[in-house]
C-alpha cells in the first residue's frame, strides 16, 4: 500500500475563504475540487492530517457495481466528500500522465 500511495501527486487546496471555494492546480489548470475533483476518476482520497481517507464516490461505485449499496448512497458519498475536503489539506491525485479531468460516472 505505501508504493500506491508514493506514486501518486498530492495536490495542495487553495482555499478562499471569501467566496468559499477549495481549488487545486491541475492539467486542467486551477479547478474547483467540489465540482470537478469530486467527479473525477482520478481522485483517490483526502489527506487529513497524516491520514489519506479514500474517495467516498469511489468506494460507493464499487459496492453499487457489487449490488451492495443503493443510489442514495451515491448522495451521501458526495456529502461525505465535501465534509472531507472541509476538513482536509491535500489531494490524492493519480494523474501522473497529466490527462486532466476525466470523468467518474
Amino acid at each position: 500500500m505505501l508504493e500506491y500511495v508514493l506514486t501518486m501527486k498530492t495536490l495542495s487546496f487553495q482555499r478562499d475563504e471569501k467566496k468559499n471555494r477549495v481549488t487545486v492546480s491541475c492539467a486542467d489548470g486551477d479547478i474547483s475540487v467540489y465540482s470537478r475533483c469530486a467527479y473525477c476518476r482520478h481522485c483517490k482520497g483526502i489527506w487529513m492530517g497524516k491520514r489519506l481517507v479514500p474517495s467516498p464516490q469511489i468506494q460507493v461505485l464499487a459496492e453499487l457495481k457489487k449490488g451492495t449499496a443503493n443510489d442514495d448512497s451515491l448522495m451521501n458519498a458526495a456529502m461525505m466528500f465535501n465534509t472531507l475536503i472541509r476538513d482536509g489539506s491535500l489531494l490524492d491525485c493519480d494523474d501522473d500522465e497529466n490527462q486532466g479531468f476525466r470523468g467518474l460516472y
